[in-house]
């Protein structure tokens, strides 16, 4: 397998970062029914992204391979509600993973995880969470062999 590098993304890495998160939409809108497919939904979505990464003390972490970007990772440093024991409030949040198709399976992904890991030490911090659809079976399959759990169940009602 090619040497994999990684880096925080720059704003002229924006086209493959929206390029990446159509393909995921495109995917999980397959899987849910519930996803815009226009290519302009990624642009949208990126635009928000990077808004909440930086309230949040965020960025998106580039994976390349022979110096052309593979995958992408939003990260950021959140805080749960006061109830949280202090221990675990402060953590580190996986908002997004996408790996290009192409090179999904190959472990690109957990060389994402283990940098999200090593931001939240590096912030002091003992927690990391990440979120998946429940229909994107090879998404928690792979989170739970990383060492995830299960810790919020979100349910949806359509009405």
């Amino acid at each position: 397998m090619s040497s994999i590098t990684l880096r925080t993304a720059l704003p002229a890495d924006r086209d493959i970062v929206v390029e990446l998160i159509h393909q995921l939409n495109v995917f999980e809108a397959d899987l849910v029914g519930d996803r815009r497919r226009d290519y302009r939904a990624a642009e949208e979505y990126y635009d928000e992204l990077m808004q909440r990464l930086s309230r949040r003390n965020g960025r998106i972490v580039l994976a390349e391979a022979e110096g052309v970007v593979i995958a992408a990772m939003g990260f950021s440093l959140d805080q749960d509600a006061a109830y949280v024991i202090d221990d675990v409030r402060n953590h580190g949040t996986v908002t997004d993973l996408i790996v290009h198709h192409d090179w999904r399976g190959r472990g690109i992904g957990q060389t994402l995880l283990d940098e999200a890991e090593r931001l939240t030490r590096e912030a002091g911090h003992k927690r990391l969470v990440i979120g998946a659809l429940v229909a994107n079976e090879r998404a928690e399959r792979t989170y739970r062999a990383f060492g995830f759990e299960p810790y919020v169940s979100i349910l949806s009602k359509e009405l």
